[in-house]
């Protein structure tokens, strides 16, 4: 069975068939498989869950997390959207899967998660993550947000909040906490949309910290102004952990500004300056840093202007760090990191988009996606990747890549389309990917390290 088209342009004659033979999109796949079969993923991801399922018709949870992952990374942000890679079956045969789960079966598997077990499952996958994550000279910086999901329902936690891009409606309010240098999620709470930017940052960081291990060495905390507070500022100067935070504009600090009269310029437009304030409420005083900017106005209006006055807007941050103020406005800069690594979770992994009714099971999901993200880390570190790809960028540049399914004896054959790359171009990643040292066998004693993995 055939039939005929034209092309666009020249309406040359264009042949249509069918293929009986499984194709994918995503042959580069095949990469990721084998780098989370040397790490050993699916045994780790046994061994965490926290239920089972006694149904001999029943996919194995174990598959169902592993599908979700792959289909993650295929670009689904919504349930519907994994329906994607349920007919590819030569992806099905690359990772080894004989059925893969609808979009229901994704909504059962999470609706089997409560508090408990996203706690359980989630901080046993961070610690096997966290044990591989390389130790860096001079420390990682954790840089502490939170964002806004949009949700259109009346799901549990989803309020009224600030929400600019639809006023009036209910969000959900995630807090992040983020290893920067090493672009890996190392703590996230989903919470309800009402919630200040704040709430329950002391408790989340209690959290965070417990999951360190001895090799990752903080060397400083970030923060924007919604993290400005005494609490917070105390409880890290009690765990000696270095912070810079944007200090929010209060009354009293802002009358404070006006008797600031010393300033050193750093360019035409930018002066900076610093002064050592207890302000009320505070048991001691504290460090802020000043940055004062010339507003610059359009060319069309200073020319209306008999005489240029300029207007100014000032920044301030709080820190307990000692060094000079230039290299402390200069490592806050560097914060600008953490937006764009909501835009990823968000924008190119859909991690606002997978939502339900209960809301542990949107947690669940939702911290799902953000293991998705460090993986995708740490597959780039060990390929050998020198400068970091954003998960839109990786899938189109490696994961996708057209492919035959066929067989050599009793041996799957997968055939990568050369122009698309093919195996000519994803060959030198897949050597890197070979020199993974495989994990420490599950049979050594809880404490070491190698054990993190399956404890």
């Amino acid at each position: 069975m055939h039939e005929f088209i034209r092309s666009l342009y020249g309406a040359r004659k264009v042949i249509l068939r069918e293929s009986p033979r499984p194709i994918t999109p995503f042959g580069g796949l095949a990469l990721l498989g084998e780098f989370l079969r040397r790490v050993q993923f699916p045994a780790v991801v046994q061994a965490a869950l926290p239920f089972t399922l006694t149904s001999p018709n029943a996919i194995p949870p174990a598959e169902t997390f592993t599908a979700f992952v792959f289909a993650v990374v295929a670009g689904a942000q919504r349930f519907a959207h994994t329906q994607l890679l349920r007919a590819d079956h030569a992806l099905h045969a690359v990772l080894g899967l004989s059925r893969f789960p609808s979009d229901d079966t994704f909504r059962h598997f999470f609706r089997r998660f409560g508090l408990p077990q996203v706690n359980a499952f989630f901080a046993a996958l961070s610690r096997w993550q966290l044990a591989r994550l390389p130790a860096r000279t001079g420390g990682y910086t954790l840089d502490l947000d939170s964002t806004l999901c949009t949700r259109y329902g009346r799901q549990e936690g989803a309020r009224k909040g600030f929400n600019p891009r639809r006023p009036g409606g209910v969000v959900h309010h995630p807090l992040l906490a983020v290893l920067a240098e090493a672009h890996f999620v190392l703590h996230a709470w989903l919470r309800s949309g009402n919630a200040r930017a704040s709430r329950g940052a002391v408790e989340f960081l209690r959290e965070a910290f417990a999951r360190l291990p001895a090799h990752v060495h903080l060397r400083c905390l970030r923060a924007d102004s919604g993290f400005f507070e005494n609490g917070l500022l105390s409880f890290l100067e009690e765990r000696g952990v270095p912070y810079v935070i944007v200090a929010r504009r209060t009354h009293g600090l802002k009358r404070l500004l006006t008797q600031v009269t010393t300033w050193t310029s750093m360019d035409a437009d930018r002066a900076i300056s610093e002064l050592t304030v207890q302000l009320w409420g505070w048991s001691v005083p504290r460090r802020f840093l000043l940055l004062r900017e010339r507003l610059r106005e359009p060319v069309s209006t200073r020319q209306r202007l008999l005489f240029d006055v300029p207007g100014y807007v000032v920044r301030l941050l709080v820190t307990n760090r000692t060094e000079d103020v230039v290299t402390l406005w200069q490592d806050y800069h560097q914060r600008a990191t953490m937006e764009q690594c909501i835009r990823e979770l968000k924008d190119d992994l859909g991690a606002a988009g997978f939502c339900m009714q209960p809301f542990f099971a949107t947690e669940a999901a939702f911290r799902s996606v953000l293991f998705v993200y460090n993986l995708l880390g740490e597959f780039q570190r060990a390929a050998g990747l020198t400068t970091w790809r954003q998960p839109a960028t990786l899938r189109h540049t490696v994961f996708m890549c057209g492919a035959l399914l066929g067989r050599s004896g009793r041996r799957w054959v997968l055939q990568l389309s050369r122009s698309w790359g093919g195996l000519t171009r994803r060959k030198p990643l897949l050597d890197r990917l070979r020199q993974t040292p495989d994990p420490t066998a599950p049979k050594l004693t809880p404490d070491h390290p190698g054990a993190l993995a399956l404890a």
